[in-house]
Parts: structure tokens; C-alpha cells; sequence
């Protein structure tokens, strides 16, 4: 069996160089920043986590990855979705 060692040391950060664990660091604030404003225009996406959230608290079924499976393929869960940005762009 080939030794791994040196492989599987270098998938840890303290074994980065300072410039590297610099350019990791920029590299995860970018990737934050330009998901949370992704996510702050799309608000389809937190109405689609947080009903699937809802349900799954709600129902408490037995097997996860099937509901799941159920939830985001109804086909009636774009409308929903419709229904509720609508709802609440009138609120606003």
C-alpha cells in the first residue's frame, strides 16, 4: 500500500504557507459575499428552504430523502412559491 502521509497532510490549512492561507481566506469572503447577495435577490430560494423546513417539522416523516424528493418535485410548489412572493410584495 502506497504511504499516504504526505497526501493526506497537505488537505489540512496549518500545512498551507501564509500566502496561501491569505488567498484561502480572500477566497472564502468572496464566495460569502457573492452568496449572500445570490441569495438576497433570489428570495424564491428561502421561501423554497424555509417551506421545505415548515413541512418537515410539521409532518416529522420517517424517511427524509424521499419526502424531500416528493416536496421539490410537486408540481404545484411553483406556484407556491408564486403565490408567495406575490403575497409578500404586497405586504411590503
Amino acid at each position: 500500500m502506497a504511504n499516504l502521509t504526505g497526501a493526506i497532510k497537505g488537505l489540512y490549512p496549518e500545512t498551507l504557507s501564509p500566502e496561501q492561507l491569505e488567498k484561502l481566506r480572500g477566497f472564502k469572503i468572496q464566495t460569502r459575499i457573492t452568496n449572500e447577495k445570490y441569495l438576497r435577490t433570489h428570495k424564491e430560494v428561502e421561501l423554497l428552504i424555509s417551506g421545505f423546513f415548515r413541512e418537515i417539522f410539521l409532518k416529522r416523516p420517517d424517511n427524509i430523502p424521499e419526502f424531500a424528493a416528493d416536496y421539490f418535485t410537486d408540481p404545484r410548489l411553483p406556484n407556491k412559491i408564486h403565490m408567495q412572493l406575490i403575497k409578500e410584495k404586497k405586504a411590503a
